[in-house]
């Protein structure tokens, strides 16, 4: 008899369990609330292959009824109605990552964190290509992570980006390494409280054995201790006492035994400002840290390693420098979703900055920036459902204004910056309030800046 699967949601998830079951020899049922033109393209290249149905527009009870097994993306949520008539059928439901584990033939390192994994996801998989490793960067970062189980190898290493929505629903998942790069709040609003989110995240360690590596982040208090409590080797990263990027466990000192097989502790000799610009700040030197870690885990060079450090541009999205109009920088950190991550952001400027923030709230604490924003912030524009908390929590801290759209937020951003002053976009809100997704809000920044440009630049001409 054929196993019959229903994956519920067609977005990049779906439709990548929908290939590896297909591949598999599952017959497969895909159900997709929406109907928009995305998802029709999506659904007309699914069903080219042989033997997978989908119904678009609606979620229907028997389409799902006969299933042996319901698969969902990390973007569903466990009330939807997809999952509660599961529940009722009494068909389990997995999400995505724990499928593409269960076919996964090759080890994992999994990366996990508030903030910092897509850039430590990147740069780990840079370092593992750099040293003729089959490395595979997917997961949350933007990539199915069973579209690409589908295609490796035994011998290859899939760098995989977590979130607390996947982790919350693994069953056997179990990687070879997991990195946990820091824990802050972050989407109460869709976690119950900030606990329910932590044992999302520390799921990560839940089926790891004694042979696997845990990567932790020494600096973060609630995760210090967190080695008490699993099984897998510990190492950890932090800041150290000496401007050289050090690497080495709490406890040992340079040129002290490793718990790596009794090498030394691992020191690459790089200042912070030597690394490239793609991880400046120091957020990013612990990413880094944690980066080098996993190289040392997998028995690379600290000269490939020094070299990646060196030559790393950095992610689209993430403090991604766009252009320079009147001596006035635009940096587009469209992916800064969270309170944390602009503060890092923030941080990292030398210049005064025009802060543009806003977008859907994740139930987020604006009050914590209120120090930073007054020491380093000449200006705040804010756009998007949260302006108007956003505004009363940061009221005192520096001058705000509001904009109706991206766009006009740029074009204020300039009138009110300087020459020598950079405008941050980096929004500590989901952009779901004004578009699909970061990445389309980092876009439409980008092209809003390049508009401004050449706007400026004919004016000039003009003069």
């Amino acid at each position: 008899m054929k196993k019959i699967v229903t994956v519920v949601g067609l977005g990049i998830s779906g439709a990548g369990a929908a290939h590896l079951l297909n591949k598999k020899g599952w017959e497969v049922k895909i159900t997709e609330g929406a109907d928009t033109q995305e998802v029709r393209e999506r659904a007309k290249g699914l069903q080219k292959l042989r033997g997978i149905k989908i119904e678009l527009g609606k979620h229907t009870k028997d389409f799902i009824a006969g299933s042996q097994l319901v698969i969902t993306s990390p973007g569903v949520k466990d009330n939807a109605i997809p999952l509660v008539w599961a529940r009722e059928l009494g068909i389990p439901v997995i999400d995505e990552i724990e499928l593409g584990y269960r076919f996964c033939p090759c080890r994992i390192v999994a990366v996990t964190g508030t903030n910092g994994k897509s850039t430590t996801t990147t740069l780990i998989g840079e370092i593992l290509k750099a040293a003729g490793l089959d490395a595979v960067v997917c997961g949350n970062i933007g990539l199915s992570f069973c579209e690409k189980v589908a295609h490796v190898k035994k011998n290859s290493v899939i760098i995989l980006e977590v979130s607390s929505f996947q982790l919350q629903r693994i069953d056997k998942f179990r990687p070879y390494v997991s990195v946990f790069l820091n824990i802050t709040q972050n989407h109460l609003d869709r976690h119950k409280n900030f606990r329910e989110y932590l044992d999302a995240k520390l799921n990560i360690f839940k089926n790891q054995k004694r042979s696997d590596w845990a990567i932790l982040n020494y600096e973060d208090k609630r995760l210090r201790h967190v080695n008490k409590h699993i099984r897998p080797r510990v190492l950890y990263f932090g800041d150290s006492p000496a401007p050289e990027i050090l690497v080495e466990p709490p406890g040992f000192k340079a040129g002290a035994p490793s718990p790596l097989e009794s090498k030394h502790a691992f020191i690459l000799g790089l200042k912070a400002e030597d690394l490239a610009g793609g991880l400046k700040g120091g957020h990013n030197v612990r990413n880094a840290l944690a980066a080098t870690l996993v190289g040392n885990i997998f028995k690379i060079k600290p000269e490939v390693i020094k070299s990646v450090l060196k030559k790393f541009s950095g992610l689209e999205h993430r403090c991604e420098y766009v252009a320079e109009i009147d001596g006035i920088k635009f940096i587009n950190d469209s992916k800064a979703t969270t309170v944390d991550a602009a503060m890092w952001a923030i941080r990292s400027f030398d210049e005064p900055v025009i802060l543009i923030a806003g977008g859907r709230d994740k139930g987020s604490d604006f009050t914590v920036l209120k120090g930073l924003i007054e020491e380093k912030v000449r200006a705040v524009v804010l756009i998007g459902e949260a302006k108007t908390k956003i505004r009363i929590q940061l009221l005192g801290s520096a001058p705000i204004r509001e904009a109706q759209d991206l766009e006009g937020a740029v074009n204020l951003s300039f009138n009110l910056a300087s020459e020598g002053d950079a405008v941050l976009l980096s929004p500590m809100c989901a952009s779901f309030d004004m578009f699909k997704n970061f990445e389309e809000r980092g876009g439409r920044f980008k092209k809003a800046v390049m508009a401004l440009k050449n706007k400026t630049a004919d004016l000039c001409r003009i003069q």
